[in-house]
């Protein structure tokens, strides 16, 4: 992806929002990663592709969220003693790092060179005052890359999807409100997704934390507050979402639908970054109406599409979607035939507190069957425990070696058609 409300502010603090995907990127429900903060341009931003959600710049240490360490343990560099030297490569073509400030750890780009890292998600505090920083950090990033041994090109990504929720300097400035309610809907979508291609490309990015599918059902709630949904009609929301990730995949930056199935049935402050939420809605509006989208997505090849972390009893009544067999593969996979890459919205969620740290969180994606998992917590520890975990699972058969090593080549085969 990465594919509830929080105090935003333009530059300071002021606008109030909700994040999913990131979504990338993007956390549950809000773009990517859980938590919003102002853009370099200005805006305010949600956190990643989780969605309006914002995580905390610098991650609270609990007992159920990934807790800031020094130096990273357990590394990657240490897998299980059943581990084959190849399973920490294989664990780490799955994690998406994430990292604070304006300055690339060491610690990231030494993974980066061992060829232990698929991508690296922004925010805006990555960003910099001018946006230097960021494409110093971009060009380190990819230099490091061209030192592991088998070089691909690394999934660098962000939640740009207009208006408030924007990580980078540039456009898109209008939001999908605004696009849902312009004179021309689909010429509108498709400038949007052109500009986010070009800002995301003008700092070396290649990859979008959007756009939102989520069609939400009243003013005000979740996904309409940070005006982050196109509409309350499902094919008005699958004909403008195409229009922009068309756009935007044109110009060569990939694009990530989410969250689904869907969080527009969520009210107002209803966000998985903060909370565990439920929705239950009956399965034929479910699949009417918040999936109706992703079809329409699919059938624009979308390159990627996030989970929400919210459970949807009609699915599964226990686990969050991102962590439902049930949801990711027999609805996404087997019911809309869908063969791209997955991806989890931000995988240090309060919505996951009950699974604990990371590395239970890790496995029970990589359980359900998701390629990619966002560790969009500023913290390369965080990336390192659930590569770890991973790593370990493999070695002792825990997890499918066969299923994990095709998620990791569909992350392969997307990172072969980026540049």
């Amino acid at each position: 992806m990465l594919r509830s409300l929080r105090s935003l502010g333009v530059l300071t603090l002021g606008l109030a929002l909700l994040t999913g995907c990131g979504s990338s990127g993007s956390g549950g429900g809000s773009p990517s990663a859980g938590s919003g903060t102002a853009t370099g341009s200005g805006s305010a931003e949600p956190s990643a592709s989780a969605g309006p959600e914002s995580p905390a710049p610098t991650p609270t240490p609990s007992p159920e969220s990934p807790t800031p360490t020094p130096t990273p343990t357990p590394g990657p560099e240490s897998p299980s003693p059943t581990a084959r030297p190849g399973d920490a490569e294989l664990a780490g073509r799955r994690i998406v790092y994430s990292y604070p400030g304006t300055t690339v750890p060491e610690a990231l780009l030494q993974r980066v060179r061992q060829g232990r890292v698929a991508g690296v998600i922004f925010f805006a505090e990555n960003v910099g005052s001018d946006a230097s920083a960021l494409g110093t950090a971009v060009a380190r990033l990819r230099a490091a890359e061209a030192q592991s041994p088998s070089p691909r090109t690394l999934l660098l990504m962000t939640d740009q999807e207009g208006g408030l929720v924007r990580r980078v300097p540039g456009g898109p400035a209008q939001s999908a409100k605004d696009v849902g309610r312009a004179a021309d809907p689909v010429a509108a979508a498709t400038r949007t997704g052109q500009e986010a291609a070009a800002a995301l490309t003008r700092y070396g990015l290649n990859l979008n934390l959007a756009p939102v599918l989520d069609v939400y059902r009243t003013p005000g709630d979740f996904a309409d507050s940070a005006q982050r949904s196109y509409s309350t009609d499902p094919a008005t929301v699958g004909k403008l979402g195409s229009a922009f990730l068309k756009a935007q995949q044109d110009a060569g930056v990939a694009a990530t639908a989410k969250h689904f199935p869907g969080l527009g049935s969520a009210p107002a402050g209803a966000n998985t970054d903060e909370k565990p939420v439920t929705l239950d809605v009956p399965l034929n509006r479910l699949r009417a109406v918040d999936e109706r989208p992703y079809r329409d997505a699919i059938a624009a090849d979308v390159r990627l599409v996030m989970f929400s972390w919210a459970i949807y009893p009609e699915l599964d009544p226990d686990h969050p979607a991102g962590m439902a067999g049930s949801i990711v593969r027999d609805e996404l996979r087997t019911r809309l035939h869908y063969d791209g890459v997955t991806v989890t919205d931000a995988l240090e969620a309060k919505a996951l507190d009950s699974y604990g740290g990371t590395g239970p969180r890790a496995l029970a994606v990589a359980h359900a069957g998701v390629d990619l998992l966002l560790c969009s917590g500023r913290d390369v520890a965080q990336g390192d425990a659930a590569a770890a975990a991973l790593t370990a699972a493999l070695g002792t058969g825990e997890l499918d070696r066969d299923d994990f090593t095709a998620s990791a080549n569909r992350v392969d085969a997307l990172r072969g058609t980026l540049k």
